[in-house]
C-alpha cells in the first residue's frame, strides 16, 4: 500500500533551516526524497547546512533571507522558484527570542522585535507561499512552528507567547480560507527542545524541568522529521487546521 510518505519530486521551503528544529525538519524532508530550500540570514551557516543536507541526494538550495522584511521574502521566493521550479510545502520555522526581562521591565521595542520576528515573519512567509500555491493550482501544505508557549504561561516571555499564539490563530484561519484551493495549514507545537539556541537556558534550569517530561529527556531536532514528512505528504490530505504537540508528554503530565 502506498503510504504517501515518498516525497520524490516534492519541493519544500524551510525558514530558519540552518540549525535546530528547522535543520531537523529539512533533513527529514530531504531523506524522504524532497528537494529543499533552506532560508537563513547568514550565508556561511546557510552554505554549511546546504552541503550537509545535499548528502541525502536531493536538490538543496540555500537562500539568504530576513523573514521580517517583505522585500527579502519576495526575493527569497523568486530565488527558490528559479532554482527548484515550484513550492509544495512551506515550513515557517524562523523565530526565537531572549527571555530575560521581567514583564514590568519589558520595553515596547523588545515586545515588537520579538513579535515581528516570530509573527510578522510567518505572515510574510505564508503569504508568499500561498500566493504561489493558489496561482499554480494543485494545493500544498503550510506548516507553522509554534510553541507550547502558545497554550501555556511563559514567565518573561509574553512577547514570544503572544506571537506563537498568533501563529496558531493565523494557521487555523488559513486552513479555512485556503481549503478550497487544496492547501492545508497546520501548526507544530514543540516542547523543551535542545538546540544551540537553548543550551544555556537548559543548563540553568536542569532537572527542575526535565523531571516533568514523562519520556525523561530533552527533545531533539530529529524528533520533528517524521511529523514534517507527514504534513508535507499526501498522507495528510484530510488533516488541516490542527496543532501537533511534540513535547515528550510535558503538557499532559
Amino acid at each position: 500500500m502506498d503510504t504517501g510518505f515518498d516525497l520524490t519530486g516534492h519541493v519544500a521551503v524551510v525558514t530558519g533551516g540552518t540549525s535546530g528544529i528547522g535543520r531537523g525538519i529539512a533533513a527529514g524532508l530531504a531523506r524522504a526524497g524532497a528537494d529543499v530550500a533552506i532560508w537563513g540570514r547568514t550565508p556561511e551557516r546557510n552554505a554549511e547546512a546546504r552541503d550537509a543536507l545535499a548528502r541525502h541526494g536531493t536538490r538543496v538550495v540555500d537562500v539568504v533571507c530576513d523573514v521580517t522584511d517583505g522585500g527579502s521574502v519576495d526575493a527569497a521566493f523568486a530565488r527558490t522558484l528559479d532554482a527548484l521550479g515550484r513550492i509544495d510545502s512551506c515550513f515557517a520555522n524562523a523565530g526565537g527570542g531572549e527571555l530575560q526581562a521581567p514583564f514590568v521591565d519589558m520595553t515596547l521595542e523588545d515586545f515588537r522585535r520579538v513579535v515581528t520576528l516570530n509573527l510578522d515573519g510567518a505572515f510574510l512567509t505564508f503569504r508568499g507561499a500561498a500566493r504561489h500555491m493558489v496561482q499554480r493550482g494543485g494545493g500544498g501544505s503550510l506548516v507553522g512552528i509554534s510553541s507550547l508557549a502558545a497554550v501555556e504561561g511563559m514567565a518573561r516571555g509574553q512577547h514570544y507567547a503572544a506571537a506563537k499564539a498568533g501563529l496558531v490563530a493565523i494557521t487555523r484561519s488559513l486552513a479555512v480560507e485556503l481549503a478550497r484551493h487544496g492547501i492545508r495549514a497546520n501548526c507544530i507545537l514543540p516542547g523543551w527542545i535542545e538546540t544551540p539556541a537553548t543550551a544555556r537556558q537548559f543548563a540553568a534550569i536542569g532537572d527542575r524541568v526535565l523531571k516533568r517530561i514523562p519520556v525523561r529527556r530533552w527533545g531533539e531536532p530529529v524528533d520533528f522529521a517524521a511529523a514534517a514528512v507527514y504534513l508535507a505528504s499526501p498522507a495528510s490530505a484530510y488533516h488541516t487546521g490542527d496543532e501537533l504537540v511534540i513535547d515528550g508528554g510535558y503538557r499532559v503530565f
